[in-house]
């Protein structure tokens, strides 16, 4: 304990002279940040992106057309622009392509009124169109429908969990942060492998029961949406996309007021009948998923190899058009490659934007990206390549404007992106925070010992309206904010790529579990 109090003095001291002097060094080239701030808030695309990569290419299941289209669209935007190496990147096997084709969920007894409503992803249709008597179970009560075999045979089961509740309409969906927010904010969206656990396996419970209905014969499952309302319907659940999977028994998810009104139905005794007609398509002629890639090359004889990286993913949910989860994230990041062309940058090292597939079945892109040319995320075991990256940056929290950055615990960077932010203070950003944001893509890059960043977003109405709902769509897009987002982004780029060092790096993490295992 002595000895480790006087080794703590003189290596305290060292730390605070190094942080110090990288304050005092590093350098803001002001005339590139007028020309990127011109750039980006006076002649930005993002509008023209956005609109493609959601209206036009529509939503984005990995393997799923949709998502097809988005991709063959970037790399020809990509290449339009004079970006190098732009491609389609497949990382390996996903599983199979699944879209809605039509949806027609209606009370038909005691009286007919039409649903909001959208099957599970990657569930099956109903081969036509049924009409069939609805019937109440409890969820995760296994006894009681052993119990009710016959009752609920060729029946529509209502999987009730005793939530009558519905959102406050004196609750505000849109929020910026405040001064206060941030200076109050430590960390976001982050949770470790065992803080984990007791989700993943509800969420295998939730599996097993619904399985046991399939088993017992049902027509449909019907859940409720989990904290919608105005016909806000949260749709992220699924069932499997792997390859050899069959699914048999359409499983729906209602709106919360639709749900509702059904189940105060069966409750008050009235017969109730829902009227289905549901098609879903499989593709399954090609398992394997991609990224998309390009690249600014670098110009410097010695640092050309080395990477600056930034990206967001392109794959969303299905019920909506993936506006804010997360066309917005790579609709800026697209933004900011094009602001450096446009400019004509040459930059000492070379600048690599990739939109990620599969990050909404737990990363699985970034993942695979990460294990072929980086690193193995769980045993750490190093790639040469590894060593190249400078950083990379990701954006993937909705459509507010960026406020700041977090150091993912990275202290040595802090007075770098302190001076880097400086010249955006009159655009809100600001913040410069220590602790971790996670469950999107930077965070295997962060776990396999590379500089790794997730900006801090205004909030707006993210978690609480478009996040994984059907009201993610263009219109909940704020796009002024992603013009600002792309501009200061743009320049964290631009000084990473020109700086003569590479950023400052953590230790490498110890072996250790995949946080999204139980997906």
């Amino acid at each position: 304990m002595i000895l480790i109090k006087r080794l703590a003095a003189p290596l305290l001291f060292s730390l605070l002279f190094s942080v110090s002097l990288f304050a005092q060094d590093e350098k803001v080239d002001t005339a590139m940040v007028r020309r990127i701030r011109d750039e980006g808030l006076n002649h930005s695309q993002v509008q023209m992106i956005a609109h493609y990569l959601t209206d036009v290419s529509g939503s984005r299941l990995t393997n799923s057309p949709g998502y097809r289209r988005a991709t063959d669209w970037c790399v020809s935007e990509f290449k339009h622009w004079g970006l190098s190496n732009a491609a389609s990147e497949p990382w390996g096997e996903f599983g199979t392509g699944w879209e809605i084709e039509k949806c027609y969920v209606a009370l038909s007894t005691p009286y007919y009124q039409s649903f909001i409503a959208y099957p599970f992803a990657w569930s099956a249709g109903t081969k036509g169109p049924i009409s069939a008597d609805v019937v109440a179970v409890t969820s995760g009560d296994s006894t009681g429908v052993e119990k009710m075999s016959a009752q609920i045979k060729g029946k529509i089961v209502l999987v009730t969990d005793g939530d009558m509740t519905i959102r406050s309409a004196f609750t505000a969906y849109d929020k910026r942060f405040s001064d206060s927010d941030l200076a109050n904010l430590k960390q976001q969206f982050w949770a470790t492998y065992d803080e984990l656990q007791p989700f993943f396996q509800r969420e295998k419970a939730v599996q097993r029961f619904y399985a046991l209905l399939v088993k017992k014969g049902v027509a449909a499952i019907v859940t409720k949406d989990y904290g919608g309302r105005d016909g806000t319907v949260y749709a992220d659940a699924m069932d499997s996309y792997k390859k050899n999977s069959d699914p048999t028994v359409p499983k729906i998810i209602l709106s919360t007021e639709d749900f509702l009104r059904v189940q105060r139905l069966i409750e008050s005794k009235t017969a109730v009948k829902l009227d289905l007609d549901i098609k879903t398509k499989f593709y399954s002629d090609d398992l394997n998923a991609s990224n998309v890639v390009a690249e600014i090359p670098g110009t410097d004889p010695v640092l050309k190899n080395e990477l600056v990286m930034l990206g967001g993913h392109l794959d969303s949910w299905y019920s909506g058009t993936g506006a804010t989860d997360n066309a917005a994230g790579c609709t800026v990041m697209m933004e900011v490659m094009r602001i450096l062309k446009e400019l004509d940058v040459k930059p000492r090292r070379t600048i690599r934007i990739v939109l990620w597939g599969g990050e909404e079945q737990g990363l699985i892109g970034s993942y695979n990206y990460v294990k072929n040319h980086f690193a193995d995320p769980v045993t750490k075991e190093l790639k040469p390549e590894q060593a190249k990256v400078s950083a990379y940056y990701n954006l993937d929290n909705g459509s507010g404007k960026v406020r700041g950055i977090f150091l993912q615990e990275n202290e040595a960077v802090r007075p770098i992106f302190e001076k880097w932010m400086q010249p955006f203070a009159d655009l809100g950003a600001t913040a410069v925070k220590s602790g971790n944001t996670g469950f999107t893509d930077h965070y295997t890059f962060d776990i396999s010992g590379i500089p790794a960043f997730e900006f801090i977003q205004d909030p707006l109405e993210y978690l609480t309206r478009t996040h994984h709902s059907n009201m993610d769509v263009y219109d909940h897009l704020s796009i002024e904010d992603l013009k600002q987002a792309a501009t200061v982004i743009a320049s964290f780029v631009y000084h990473t790529a020109m700086r003569e060092e590479k950023l400052p790096r953590k230790p490498l993490p110890k072996p250790e579990h995949w946080l999204f295992e139980g997906f």
